[in-house]
C-alpha cells in the first residue's frame, strides 16, 4: 500500500498528524525542532516525505520475547492479527480464524458463530477446556477446578489480536496441558475524543448480526464499549440461536508508569439443539432434525480489575481480580438418537425434559512481576506471581421439567442432583530466563499448586458419604525452556514443562445408579515436550515443531461387582497416553508492484496419539487398549491458503483437510446402530473470502463458506449435547458492512 505523508506546518500538520500519526511518528522531532524555531525567528516548511507501507504482509507471527509481565521467549507462540483476516468473523469459523496454527482441531457443530471449539496435539476441543483461556489476560474458564470449560463468548469483532502459547507455557498462566489462548479486545482511538464503529453481517440460514462500538480518549482515560446481537435459524433444522453480548471498559493513567483498567464484560446466547443422528440419519438428509424441545443457554459475566505499574526502567507489576458470574443452563429430551420424542397416546403430551443448572460463582486474583537484571555484561528475565482462585459451584441436575415446546428451565418436584463444589487455591509460580552467551538462554521455572475442593450436597440415587467429600490438590510443576538465536531472523527453541488436570466435577459423580466413581480417582498429570526453528525472513515465513505429549491417568469406565455381585459400571483411572507429531507452516509474499501482491501459506500437523497401558469397558468385561489411537485425534491435518491483493481487495482461498478419527477408545469402526461410536470419515473443506476497503471508513467483506457444500462431521461426543453425529455447516454465504467515524 503506498501512503504520501505530507508534514506541513500549523493546522495541515496537526490534521495529518491525526491521520496518518503511525506514519509520521518518526518525524515528531523535525516538527518540534520546526516549531521551536516558530516561536523564536520564522516559519519552517518540510519538505515533501513519501513512505510506502504493506499492511498485513503476515498476518500471523511469534509472540515478542515479553509483554507486561509475560515471559514468552523460548515457547511455540503464535499471534493472529484478527483485522488482518479475510475469514467469517461475524460466525467466528475456526477453521478460518486458525488457519495458519498448524494442528488445531476443530470441533464445529456450536450454532452461528456460539462457541469456539479447538484443541492441539490429540487434547480435546469441547469449550477449549484444555486452555487456560483468557480476555485481556483475564481467566475466563467457568471454573478450574469443577468444570474448565469457556462459556464466555465474546464477539471477534471486539477482537485486536489473539495470543496462543502451546503447553510449555504451563508454568506462568496456569498447569493446563494444553497452553494459554488470550483474546486481545481493541482499545479507543487514543487520537480521538469519540469513535464510532458499526459491523453488520447477513448470511445463510437466517444470519443477522449487528456489533456496533464506541471508544476514545478523554484526558488521562480511554474507553471502549461495544453492544453485539447475533441470531440464526441454523444449518439444520430446529438449531436457532439468539446471542446477546456487552462490554465497557475503562483505562485511566494517572501518569505514565500506571494504569488502572476496570472492565465489565457478558454474553449470553440460546442455543436450539437439533439433536444427534445416526449414521442412516445423516446419509439421508444431514440437516434433519430429531429432537424440537432440547435448549442451551450460558449467561456469563466477566468484571475485572487490572493493574499495570512500570516501577523504575527494569521491573513491571501486574494485579488483576476478576471473576466469572454467571449460569450454564439446559433443557433437553436426553436420550439417544434412535429413540423418538414423540406425543403420549395417553396423555397427548411428551415425555418431560431433563432440566440441568449450573452456577458460576468464581474469583481470581493474580499478582505479576517482571524484572529485568543483569549478571555481568549478559542480560536476564526474572518473572514471578502468586494467584489465588476462590470459586462455588453449584449443580442442580436431572429436574423433571416441562412437557412443552420453548426454553422453560421450571422444574416439577425436587432435583436429581443439588451439589456444591467449593474450590480455595494458591499457586505461586517463577520463571527465570538467563543469557548463557549472547545467543543462548535458558528458561528455568516452576509453579506450585496448593488447595482443596470440598464437595457437598444430595444425589437421590446415591449415598452421599460414598463420594469424596474432600479433594485436595497439591502438586508442584517444573520445566525448562532454551532458546538460540542463530541470525537476527532465525531462531531454535526447545522446552520441557509439566502439566497438570485435576479430576473435574463430572467425573466425581455417577451419572446413574448403576454407575460407581472410585473413591481414589487420581488427577491427570503428565508434559509438554517442544523443539522447534523458526524464521521471519522479509518475504518467507517458515516454522517446524516436534513435540511430545504424555497424559496419565486418563478417566474412563471399566466393569465391576458390587459386594452383592451385581453388576456395576465403574469409572475410574483407565491409563496413559502419549502424543507425538511434527506441527509445520510455511508461507511466502511475493510483491508484483506497488498495487498487487499474493501470499500462499501452507499448515500441517502430522500426529500419533495412542494410549501405553490401559484398559475400558467393553460390553460387561474390560479390554485392554494398548496400541489404540486416542479418540478424536487425526493424524494428518491440513490447512492450505493463497491470498491475491490488489489496490483495496483482498481475497483469500482455503482448503482445509482433516483425517479421520475415532470416537471411542476401542477404536470402533462399524458404527453402532445409534450412532455413537464408529469411524469419523476425513473431510476436506474450501472457503472463499474477500475484502474490500471502499473507502477509509467503509468496509465490505464477503465469505463463501465450505464452496464444494460437503456434507461432514467432525466428532461423534461421548456426553454434551448427546452421544451420535452432529452434523456441520454445508454451504453458505455471509456479507458484512463495517464503518468507523
Amino acid at each position: 500500500m503506498k501512503v504520501i505523508a505530507i508534514f506541513y506546518y500549523g493546522i495541515q500538520r496537526e490534521r495529518i498528524m491525526q491521520k496518518f500519526r503511525y506514519i509520521i511518528w518518526f518525524l515528531l522531532p523535525l516538527g518540534l525542532f520546526a516549531q521551536q524555531k516558530t516561536d523564536s525567528v520564522k516559519v519552517v516548511n518540510l519538505q515533501e516525505v513519501q513512505v510506502k507501507e504493506q499492511q498485513f504482509k503476515f498476518n500471523i507471527q511469534s509472540l515478542p520475547a515479553t509483554k507486561g509481565t509475560f515471559l514468552y521467549v523460548g515457547k511455540k507462540t503464535e499471534l493472529i492479527n484478527v483485522a488482518g483476516l479475510d475469514a467469517n468473523i461475524a460466525e467466528k469459523t475456526p477453521r478460518q480464524i486458525f488457519a495458519k496454527v498448524p494442528g488445531v482441531f476443530v470441533y464445529d457443530m456450536d450454532g452461528s458463530g456460539n462457541q469456539i471449539n479447538v484443541s492441539t496435539r490429540g487434547l480435546d476441543p469441547h469449550r477449549g477446556w484444555e486452555f487456560n483461556i483468557r480476555k485481556d489476560g483475564v481467566v475466563t474458564n467457568s471454573d478450574i477446578y469443577g468444570y474448565p470449560a469457556s462459556h464466555y463468548s465474546m464477539p471477534l469483532e471486539a477482537i485486536q489480536n489473539i495470543e496462543l502459547v502451546r503447553g510449555t507455557g504451563s508454568l506462568q498462566y496456569g498447569s493446563q496441558f494444553g497452553g494459554m489462548l488470550n483474546y486481545v479486545a481493541k482499545q479507543g482511538d487514543s487520537t480521538k475524543v469519540f469513535d464510532f464503529e458499526s459491523t453488520n453481517s447477513i448470511g445463510s440460514f437466517g444470519l443477522l448480526s449487528t456489533y456496533n462500538a464506541v471508544g476514545g480518549q478523554v484526558g488521562n482515560m480511554n474507553y471502549y464499549a461495544y453492544y453485539c446481537k447475533r441470531v440464526s435459524d441454523g444449518y439444520r433444522d430446529n438449531s436457532g440461536s439468539d446471542y446477546d453480548a456487552f462490554s465497557a471498559q475503562v483505562t485511566y493513567r494517572p501518569t505514565q508508569n500506571l494504569s488502572i483498567k476496570a472492565d465489565l464484560s457478558h454474553s449470553k446466547y440460546v442455543f436450539q439443539l437439533a439433536g444427534q443422528q445416526t449414521d442412516a440419519m445423516f446419509a439421508a438428509n444431514p440437516r434433519a432434525s430429531i429432537r424440537s424441545r432440547n435448549f442451551y443457554s450460558p449467561d456469563i459475566y466477566v468484571p475485572s480489575v487490572s493493574f499495570n505499574w512500570s516501577v523504575g526502567n527494569r521491573t513491571k507489576l501486574s494485579w488483576v481480580t476478576s471473576a466469572i458470574l454467571g449460569s450454564r443452563n439446559s433443557v433437553m429430551f436426553d436420550k439417544n438418537a434412535d429413540v423418538v420424542d414423540k406425543i403420549d397416546p395417553i396423555t397427548l403430551q411428551y415425555t418431560n425434559r431433563q432440566v440441568d443448572i449450573d452456577n458460576y460463582h468464581s474469583y481470581t486474583s493474580e499478582l505479576r512481576v517482571l524484572h529485568e537484571y543483569r549478571v555481568g555484561k549478559l542480560p536476564s528475565i526474572l518473572v514471578g506471581g502468586v494467584q489465588l482462585m476462590n470459586n462455588n459451584m453449584h449443580r442442580r441436575q436431572q429436574g423433571k421439567g416441562s412437557t412443552g415446546n420453548d426454553f422453560d428451565m421450571r422444574i416439577v418436584g425436587s432435583w436429581g442432583r443439588d451439589l456444591h463444589f467449593k474450590t480455595q487455591n494458591i499457586a505461586i509460580f517463577v520463571e527465570n530466563r538467563i543469557y548463557l552467551t549472547q545467543k543462548m538462554a535458558v528458561s528455568p521455572g516452576f509453579r506450585i499448586e496448593s488447595g482443596e475442593s470440598i464437595m457437598s450436597g444430595m444425589i437421590s440415587y446415591y449415598d452421599a458419604s460414598k463420594f469424596p467429600h474432600a479433594i485436595p490438590h497439591r502438586f508442584p510443576l517444573f520445566g525448562l525452556n532454551a532458546d538460540y538465536q542463530l541470525t537476527l531472523k532465525q531462531n531454535f527453541y526447545a522446552g520441557f514443562s509439566q502439566a497438570y488436570r485435576p479430576v473435574i466435577f463430572k467425573d466425581i459423580i455417577p451419572a446413574s445408579i448403576y454407575e460407581k466413581s472410585s473413591d481414589n480417582l487420581k488427577d491427570a498429570n503428565g508434559y509438554n515436550f517442544e523443539v522447534g526453528y523458526k524464521s521471519n525472513f522479509e518475504n518467507l515465513r517458515v516454522e517446524m515443531t516436534y513435540f511430545q505429549l504424555l497424559y496419565k491417568n486418563r478417566l474412563g469406565t471399566l466393569a465391576q461387582t458390587d459386594e452383592n455381585g451385581a453388576f456395576q459400571i465403574f469409572r475410574t483411572n483407565i491409563g496413559d497416553s502419549f502424543t507425538k507429531g511434527l506441527e509445520m507452516f510455511t508461507e511466502y509474499y511475493i510483491r508484483i508492484n506497488d498495487i498487487a501482491n499474493f501470499s500462499v501459506f501452507s499448515s500441517n500437523s502430522l500426529m500419533e496419539a495412542k494410549y501405553l497401558e490401559a484398559e475400558i469397558l467393553s460390553g460387561e468385561k474390560n479390554v485392554s487398549i494398548k496400541g489404540n489411537f486416542v479418540e478424536s485425534t487425526p493424524q494428518f491435518i491440513s490447512r492450505n491458503g493463497l491470498t491475491f491483493r490488489y489496490r483495496k481487495l483482498s481475497v483469500t482461498s482455503l482448503f482445509s483437510y482433516t483425517a479421520k478419527s475415532y470416537a471411542d477408545a476401542l477404536n470402533t469402526v462399524q458404527a453402532s446402530i445409534n450412532g455413537s461410536v464408529g469411524l469419523v470419515p476425513s473431510y476436506g473443506i474450501l472457503d472463499v473470502n474477500a475484502t474490500y476497503r471502499i473507502s477509509s471508513k467503509i468496509l465490505l467483506k464477503f465469505n463463501l463458506n465450505n464452496a464444494t457444500n460437503k456434507q461432514y462431521f467432525t466428532k461423534r461426543p461421548q456426553f454434551y449435547p448427546g452421544p451420535g453425529i452432529w452434523a456441520s455447516d454445508g454451504r453458505g454465504f455471509t456479507l458484512t458492512i463495517s464503518t468507523r467515524f
